[in-house]
């Protein structure tokens, strides 16, 4: 079974040994994305929503990249460094994954890796056989 292994070109990949998505048969990881642009911005200061946005169109966005889309995802976990804002995040999540819910956890952490961080969500997909979007 082949492997792959892609990188989004994100600031902290190379830094610490990681890929972004990372397919191997039919399935699909996503590491943890925020709301962080290739060059370091970090996007929407100080909103949890526009945070969970923006990491979920990175989740996405590496989905498609091996073949797979957000109906395809059985699993989120969204770490927030606020837990009081989960009903931003969730509403954000309710938007991509709505449709075709997940198993889904929403759990509290004291920090990420930069402190302008609100919201790290991570994926893992299951894809059928011979099925590939495009």
């Amino acid at each position: 079974m082949e492997i792959e292994r892609l990188g989004s070109g994100g600031p902290f990949e190379a830094r610490v040994g990681y890929c972004r998505v990372v397919r191997a048969g039919a399935h699909v990881w996503v590491s943890g994305c925020t709301a962080v642009t290739e060059d370091g911005v970090v996007l929407g200061a100080g909103d949890a929503y526009e945070q969970a946005r923006a990491a979920l169109e990175v989740l996405v966005t590496a989905l498609g990249r091996v073949g797979a889309a957000p109906e395809h995802v059985v699993r989120t976990r969204m770490h927030l460094t606020d837990i009081t804002r989960w009903e931003e995040v969730g509403r954000a999540h309710q938007e991509v994954f709505g449709a075709a819910p997940p198993a889904a956890s929403m759990l509290g952490v004291s920090a990420l890796i930069d402190p302008r961080m609100l919201v790290e969500i991570e994926a893992d997909a299951f894809v059928p056989h011979g099925t590939r979007t495009a």
